[in-house]
């Protein structure tokens, strides 16, 4: 369950933060790395590194494990990062609570999802990429904090088992930027390695699909079965047995008719080898249009100063035609 807190308190989780922040501080001066050099090594965004050392970034279990290897600490960023409480005291919007809970004790659930990525599957940078269209500020930290709180018991070793069908939309439709997508794909990738979580897509270009009408989960309890939904800003709840029973046969039926976990793969690895290359591309097309702008800017320069050596000669052969012209006969000495 959540536990709500005011956004001016600063609890355990800020502090554990902030120690996991300073040690990794730590071990990277010591090893003669700038966080920009941590972060190509990685790879990360600079500033996913200088979050986390200051205590403003949860980080995921990769994050820690990679920065034991690139670093060589012998494993104590990982281990710090498991005995942490990240999310104490997080603060969902109240017509979500409900949800939240559920997946707080949920044995095993079952997704579809349209048009985005499933919370319990985003990263820190997609989910902020998504608050930050209808949020600003705190307001965005606040809930992607929210968001994250959810995954770790799906993340953990004997994790709860998860099932994920996604519509080949969610891949599809850009959210934040190349890097983004191609960072939300990797993690896709990463975390349906684990045994208790599998992650199938619905191919747009498969004719004869049933999909469910619009996005859903079902979840299992340890003695309650729930559909549920959303709209806009609420969530709906069903546990009536015959539309479970409806919704989960729809929901099996797909999954046998789409590509497996592994085709699945498959298909996540092009698209993200598709992100990777776009964003080669725009840094390319950066790269090339700041060349072009030094370019002209040498032209003209080149040209300025062309013609300033050109007119300088005419200008002085002009002043003496001007001044042996008939109109103006030339002055005698003493006269």
């Amino acid at each position: 369950m959540s536990r709500r807190r005011s956004s001016t308190t600063k609890g355990p989780a800020a502090t554990n933060a902030a120690v996991f922040g300073e040690v990794l501080r730590h071990f990277r001066e010591a090893a003669g790395f700038t966080q920009e050099r941590l972060s190509k090594e990685i790879p990360c965004d600079r500033s996913q590194v200088a979050r986390v050392e200051a205590g403003t970034r949860v980080p995921q279990e990769t994050f820690a494990k990679q920065c034991d290897d690139i670093l060589g600490t012998g494993g104590v960023l990982l281990r710090l990062w498991g005995r942490i409480d990240w999310y104490p005291e997080v603060q969902h919007p109240d017509w979500f609570e409900r949800r939240a809970e559920m997946d707080a004790e949920a044995v095993g659930l079952r997704a579809y999802q349209e048009q985005v990525i499933p919370g319990l599957l985003q990263t820190p940078d997609y989910a902020h990429a998504l608050f930050s269209q209808v949020a600003s500020g705190e307001e965005v930290e606040g809930r992607v904090r929210a968001r994250m709180s959810r995954q770790p018991r799906f993340l953990a070793d004997g994790g709860p088992l998860y099932v994920a069908v996604l519509d080949e939309t969610c891949l599809r439709n850009a959210v934040g930027s190349p890097e983004v997508m191609r960072d939300q794909c990797a993690h896709l990738l990463s975390v349906a390695q684990r045994p208790n979580i599998r992650i199938q897509v619905a191919p747009a270009e498969l004719f004869g699909l049933v999909r469910p009408r619009s996005s859903m989960s079902l979840i299992e309890l340890a003695d309650e079965r729930w559909v549920y939904s959303e709209s806009l800003d609420r969530g709906h709840f069903n546990n009536d047995p015959t539309a479970y029973a409806r919704h989960s046969q729809t929901y099996d039926v797909l999954r046998a008719d789409i590509p497996s976990a592994r085709e699945s793969a498959a298909l996540i690895s092009d698209v993200m080898e598709g992100y990777a290359q776009h964003e080669q591309a725009r840094t390319r097309r950066g790269d090339l249009g700041q060349e072009q702008l030094q370019r002209q800017q040498r032209r003209r320069l080149h040209r300025s100063g062309a013609q300033l050596d050109e007119e300088q000669p005419q200008r002085r052969q002009r002043r003496g035609l001007h001044r042996n012209s008939p109109r103006y006969p030339r002055r005698r000495p003493g006269s």
